[in-house]
């Protein structure tokens, strides 16, 4: 038994079964600043991408093909146009992307789910059978399917990512739903006289509310690498708009001659936001998930 804990039991108090460590505190101070790093880093791509969009389109063929260096730390492409203002130009139109596209995916997600669970034995049967048949298709082969059927573009690969990425997330939505309508709060819930949209709304919207913000987070460095792979192969956005998945496929024709930087650091630079989503999901899964707020 502890000091403290013997001491209060010799003055007559109830010694403290259960005493939470100091360092679970000093933890989830780490996990909130860490999250809200990857968040405010996030953002900054996105704000300084939008800000240098039109520096970024700039052509200066006097410093083409230039190495990295001071300054250039990306180097310069055949145009001669700075690569890291590419990068970052690329990186804010793919985040964007993901972002709306991962958005109305987890809108679809939550409508398919809740369905399924609320929705009676055939309804959930439907749903089933969609999500399997979605998931039974590989992601990038529907996704070009959809983006050529729409034109391509902004709005093509959007819709494609958005309609391709909801299944994992319904079958999570879904899954919650049903354990917390078996379980004894709810069932007291309803005994005491509570209605459908009260149960919804008070119990069942909080229990499922954690599971599908995390979800929400991961859809996005999903969408972000589906947008960069089509619009890589050509099916995604046009080549005059600023985005990784065009840097990429067009650097491809030069590193045989040697320029390496076109494609590593843009290539990097992806790589780094995807973690960096990676970072913010896990994050708050252990600020708001019940089963892991004490890690």
């Amino acid at each position: 038994m502890r000091s403290k804990d013997a001491a209060a039991l010799a003055g007559g108090l109830a010694p403290v079964l259960y005493r939470p460590r100091k360092a679970r505190v000093a933890n989830r101070k780490l996990t909130l600043a860490a999250f809200v790093a990857a968040v405010a880093a996030l953002a900054v791509v996105v704000v300084a991408g939008i800000a240098v969009t039109d520096a970024a389109t700039a052509t200066d063929f006097s410093i083409k093909n230039l190495a990295p260096s001071l300054q250039h730390p990306f180097g310069t492409d055949w145009m001669g146009r700075d690569m890291m203002l590419r990068t970052l130009a690329g990186l804010s139109t793919s985040v964007l992307v993901g972002l709306l596209a991962a958005g109305v995916s987890s809108i679809i997600a939550l409508v398919m789910g809740a369905v399924a669970a609320l929705g009676g034995k055939k309804a959930d049967a439907v749903v089933t059978w969609l999500i399997d048949l979605m998931m039974g298709v590989p992601h990038i082969v529907l996704l070009i399917l959809i983006s050529f059927a729409l034109g391509k573009g902004f709005w093509g690969v959007t819709i494609g990512v958005a309609v391709t990425h909801w299944p994992s997330l319904a079958r999570v939505v879904r899954a919650e739903i049903l354990q917390c309508k078996q379980s004894a709060f709810v069932a007291a819930a309803r005994k005491l006289g509570q209605g459908p949209a009260s149960v919804a709304a008070k119990h069942m919207m909080p229990y499922v509310l954690p599971q599908f913000l995390v979800g929400l987070i991961l859809l996005f460095p999903h969408a972000i690498l589906h947008e960069a792979a089509v619009t890589f192969l050509g099916f995604g956005l046009p080549p005059e708009q600023p985005a990784i998945g065009v840097i990429l496929s067009e650097s491809m024709g030069y590193l045989s001659a040697g320029m390496w930087w076109l494609a590593v650091f843009p290539g990097l630079a992806l790589i780094a936001t995807v973690l960096l989503f990676d970072a913010a999901g896990s994050n708050l899964r252990k600020l708001i998930d019940p089963h892991s707020s004490q890690e």
